[in-house]
């Protein structure tokens, strides 16, 4: 027995003293002093010893146990201390050398779309205005022509507050506003962000940009219309889009139109982002509805107009070539680093 528990002891030491880390000493460990280990195993044959041999065994047993568990702290202490200098030696600092100073920022891509079509338009006599993010339901649906019953006023499509206010689904309502503070003539932008409670994939969030704009004045025709549209679009893209005008409905324009860009990504060919279709929807416009006018303090007998709305988020996506709309808003330093 004697022997036998020496020889387990030099056997246990000599792993231990060979161990190449943490791993190895707890695999000693478990070997030796586990539930199942040697010793462990040893002690259950203590019932068939006498007494005095029993308590000699079980001496020379806890002093076995003793030794290998005090190699095994004194080894573990050896490696925290060896990581423990590795990781100082690698994160040292000196604190005499000149501090690296402020890491310059950027601006975001829908910063960018935004400052260029604010740029545009201004240049064209037009008024930047912005509105309140939480909105009235009069300003964002009913000053609009959008009825009781429109599927736009549906609780998955808007965020509602407890008291009845609503975080706006469109920069429209800021229409609304611009209309009763300036009165017309009128020539007026509006880009901010908005709200929808929508289902995120790779071309929809729940919170993205858009602009909105509207020019009111004597004689405004569809012809006008399509003249701002294509400035903007080649003032956007820098290069000649394919465009397409279908007729749409939106209760705040009558006649409404759909323009649709075909997709800058795959050039028409069919994407996650214009849904396999070749073509994104990117600006619905039309001519004012004259009940919106009338709602805006304007005699829709005297004047008339047109209202245009666009993505700046969408925008940002075509011009920069991104394929997945949550990594502008996804906090990523190496992705907007790069604009």
């Amino acid at each position: 027995m004697e022997s036998g528990l020496e020889l387990l002891r030099e056997q246990a030491l000599e792993r231990i003293r060979g161990a190449a880390g943490l791993e190895d000493l707890e695999a000693v460990r478990v070997e030796v002093l586990g539930r199942k280990g040697v010793l462990n195993s040893i002690s259950r044959d203590f019932g068939k010893f006498g007494p005095e041999d029993r308590a000699r065994a079980g001496k020379l047993l806890n002093t076995a146990k003793q030794a290998v568990e005090s190699a095994l702290d004194a080894r573990k202490a050896e490696f925290e201390s060896a990581a423990l200098a590795a990781r100082l030696e690698s994160e040292w600092v000196d604190l005499t050398l000149p501090a690296p100073g402020v890491r310059p920022g950027s601006p975001h891509p829908v910063t960018i779309i935004q400052a260029e079509i604010e740029d545009l338009f201004t240049s064209m006599g037009f008024t930047v205005l912005s509105g309140p993010e939480v909105e009235t339901e009069y300003n964002n649906f009913d000053a609009l022509n959008i009825p009781p019953d429109h599927p736009a006023r549906d609780m998955q499509d808007t965020f509602w507050l407890e008291d009845g206010h609503l975080l706006r689904t469109h920069t429209s309502p800021v229409q609304v506003r611009g209309m009763k503070r300036l009165g017309p003539p009128l020539r007026m932008i509006a880009p901010g962000r908005v709200f929808r409670n929508e289902e995120v994939d790779p071309s929809h969030e729940h919170t993205f940009y858009q602009l909105e704009g509207m020019m009111v004045d004597r004689e405004v025709s569809v012809a006008n219309l399509i003249y701002y549209m294509k400035t903007l679009l080649a003032g956007i893209f820098r290069r000649d889009v394919t465009v397409r005008l279908r007729p749409g409905y939106f209760p705040f324009v009558e006649p409404g139109f759909e323009l649709d860009v075909q997709c800058l990504l795959c050039g028409g060919g069919g994407c996650p982002v214009c849904k396999q279709s070749g073509w994104l929807e990117l600006l619905p416009c039309g001519l004012v509805h004259p009940n919106v006018l009338r709602m805006g303090g304007i005699d829709p007998e005297r004047w008339m107009g047109f209202a245009f709305g666009l993505g700046l988020t969408r925008l940002a996506m075509m011009r920069y070539q991104i394929d997945d709309i949550r990594l502008l808003q996804g906090g990523d330093l190496r992705f907007l680093g790069q604009f």
